[in-house]
């Protein structure tokens, strides 16, 4: 009996410390840092979900078909930090997107800055990335 559980109590904290490492990816694991890119497109959603806020946009392409492109960014509450609001980025508002284009080309980014139409900035990344402002509130 006492074999049994001290084995199920190894199980658990096994499953409890790998779970956690697993859930969360680092930057060169799925984005190229080579590969930075523009794109000017027109909002079509804001997901505001842990661990990372998405923002959806429609770009067109070099044929000039509609593509909607997925913008991974920080997590919401570090956005909201930064000044951030549920209305910042509405849909159906044109802004310009600069980011780290997918490893695996798909149309997928991991957005640093997204530009307004009236020319203010959002820092879109994580804390901790090269160029991020403090969580104060202030953009650039």
């Amino acid at each position: 009996m006492r074999t049994r559980l001290s084995a199920m109590v190894v199980g658990l904290g096994v499953l409890f410390t790998t779970v956690p490492m697993v859930a969360h990816h680092s930057f060169s694991a799925e984005y190229d840092s080579g590969q930075r890119l523009a794109l000017r497109g027109v909002i079509t959603e804001m997901e505001w979900i842990n661990p990372h806020a998405w923002l959806h946009v429609d770009v067109k392409d070099a044929n000039g078909q509609v593509v909607n492109w997925a913008i991974e960014c920080g997590a919401p509450q570090a956005l909201f930090r930064r000044g951030w609001t549920k209305k910042s980025l509405q849909p159906g508002l044109e802004v310009i997107v600069q980011g780290y284009r997918a490893k695996d080309a798909s149309l997928k980014v991991n957005g640093e800055t997204i530009r307004l139409p009236d020319g203010r900035s959002l820092f879109a990344g994580s804390p901790g990335t090269p160029g991020a402002p403090t969580d104060s509130g202030q953009n650039r």
